[in-house]
């Protein structure tokens, strides 16, 4: 089962500049924790289709991952308009990662 973290990812210049909403997910296709919070990371962002998504694989000196500090997997990195707002690490289920989104108001457009 492929996860869709890509290795082809945007630059943490490109990701600062990006303007609104973005979900920025770290992880690794062949993490178990990844697979078992998939669903529930991916229904809670499905509902938010004003809200891009990046999937970023990360992994030892991958820079993205590191220039956000990222330790463990996964973890989504929400950010309005380039600036970190909120951040889930490991969610154990659908409500903490709706929790963060409504959090700082990523509930809407």
């Amino acid at each position: 089962m492929t996860l869709g973290y890509q290795d082809d990812q945007p630059t943490r210049a490109d990701i600062d500049a990006m303007p609104g909403q973005v979900a920025l997910e770290f992880g690794s296709n062949q993490c178990t924790m990844c697979r078992a919070a998939r669903p529930a990371l991916a229904a809670a962002i499905a509902d938010r289709p004003h809200v891009r998504h990046i999937m970023a694989a990360d992994g030892h000196g991958v820079p993205l991952g590191r220039s956000f500090g990222i330790k463990l997997w996964p973890t989504l990195v929400l950010l309005r308009d380039g600036v970190e707002v909120a951040r889930v690490v490991r969610p154990a289920s659908r409500s903490d990662v709706d929790a963060a989104f409504t959090e700082v108001g990523f509930d809407s457009p």
